[in-house]
């Protein structure tokens, strides 16, 4: 059992990486049969048809991210900290990601556009409601915020970088967009005690690359 359970973890991670790279609509079950190397029918042991590949892939997806992103949580990092170690989570999913792929959720798979959507609401909006309850707890963000607005101001940037009205993707790119919004985010949430801590913060990521 624990064996179909990792096959088909790795089945799961290979069709979304085929999905990242080529968009999912234009991807057919006998594309990714091939881009996996394995048959048709064998792909079909896994999943009933297209759509449920892409839920699973979607969900996988998100389990995989919230994990990442628990490690990076209630550690020794702080409250500024903890936001760096997770934009590079986010930054690392978002350099080779096909710019068609939220088009593609949003008009041909509501299904797996609502998982998004539940764990955005859920998971993201609960880390973003805690992360600035803790950095008001440690002095590092205004004691002034309004944590329901910013965290829905948040989340309605998510969808926002991959507007291609607002952001072309023959101008920006999805990781230059969201580097610019999570600099931009948490200088407006930075005291000036943050602010400090930001600059020297800032200053030791660049000489350590």
């Amino acid at each position: 059992m624990i064996e179909k359970d990792e096959k088909l973890k790795k089945l799961l991670a290979d069709s979304l990486n085929v999905f990242m790279k080529f968009g999912i609509r234009s991807v057919t079950m006998d594309d990714m049969a091939r881009h996996l190397g394995i048959s048709k029918k064998t792909l079909y042991k896994h999943v009933k048809d297209k759509n449920d590949l892409v839920i699973q892939c979607m969900k996988q997806h998100q389990a995989e991210e919230q994990c990442a992103m628990e490690a990076c949580v209630g550690g020794e990092f702080n409250a500024i900290e903890e936001m760096f170690e997770i934009s590079q989570v986010i930054v690392d999913q978002l350099q080779n990601i096909h710019p068609s792929v939220m088009y593609d959720l949003e008009k041909y798979y509501p299904e797996a556009l609502g998982a998004f959507n539940e764990y955005k609401m859920s998971v993201i909006k609960n880390w973003v409601e805690d992360n600035m309850k803790r950095g008001i707890e440690e002095g590092l963000y205004r004691n002034d915020l309004n944590i329901p607005i910013l965290t829905a101001v948040y989340l309605a940037r998510m969808n926002d970088f991959f507007d291609e009205n607002t952001f072309p993707t023959k101008d920006y790119s999805f990781e230059e967009i969201y580097v610019e919004i999570f600099r931009y985010h948490i200088r407006g949430l930075a005291s000036e005690e943050g602010i400090k801590f930001l600059k020297t913060h800032v200053s030791r990521l660049n000489k350590a690359n």
